[in-house]
């Protein structure tokens, strides 16, 4: 008989469950950390960390407003070449009012534009095609700025998750311009369901819930 204070032994299929693997930092390389920083404040982004041990070893970490993962650079915390790393996205819900504030903040960013196939674009800049995706569909629009060393950033917008990307029982807006912004969507899309039935809904603020709760989840 099992002593009942010894834990039982672990199953194979126990231990093939699925676990929690979150994202929580990105290492860029950098050549100047200070020159670094300074762009990275301008981006409006959360200065976390800035501790350095001595002049060879330095960490800075900026987290973006909403994000779960954050942007470590420094001084011997990487042996990437300064500018190597390309291909970083950051989520927006306004493709085009994001890069209107980047502007604002002094910083160089591309037209906003969709490829040429109408899917994920592709490296560099080719096949790019200007404006934003002709149905704004979600995951379609972009716009690229790069940081001092050459570090290469993409904006992508997305207001409709595919599904299972979220939890079932989550809808989480990380600032008030997210959730207007998809208030806005539900209402453009209210409207549309009135003029189908013909009349003023009375129930609109449950068709905005269902509604905003079924986008998120990519339904």
């Amino acid at each position: 008989m099992n002593d009942p204070q010894t834990p039982a032994t672990e199953t194979a299929d126990e231990r093939m469950q699925p676990f929690d693997m979150k994202l929580e930092v990105v290492v860029i390389p950098v050549s100047d950390v200070d020159r670094a920083k300074d762009f990275y404040t301008r981006l409006g982004w959360t200065l976390n960390v800035d501790v350095a041990k001595d002049e060879h070893f330095r960490v800075v970490l900026f987290t973006p407003p909403g994000s779960h993962c954050s942007v470590l650079f420094g001084n011997g915390v990487t042996t990437q070449e300064p500018g190597s790393a390309q291909g970083l996205h950051v989520v927006v819900s306004d493709v085009s009012a994001a890069r209107e504030t980047l502007v604002k903040r002094g910083i160089e960013v591309s037209e906003v534009f969709h490829d040429v196939g109408g899917l994920f674009h592709h490296a560099g800049t080719e096949g790019r095609v200007s404006g934003p995706h002709p149905e704004r569909r979600s995951y379609a629009s972009f716009a690229s700025f790069s940081d001092p060393d050459g570090n290469g950033w993409v904006c992508q917008e997305v207001t409709r998750r595919h599904p299972g990307r979220m939890s079932e029982n989550s809808t989480t807006f990380t600032s008030s311009y997210d959730l207007a912004s998809a208030l806005r969507r539900a209402a453009v899309a209210h409207g549309k369901y009135e003029m189908q039935i013909g009349h003023h809904d009375d129930n609109w603020p449950d068709w905005y819930a269902d509604f905003i709760v079924r986008e998120q989840h990519g339904r």
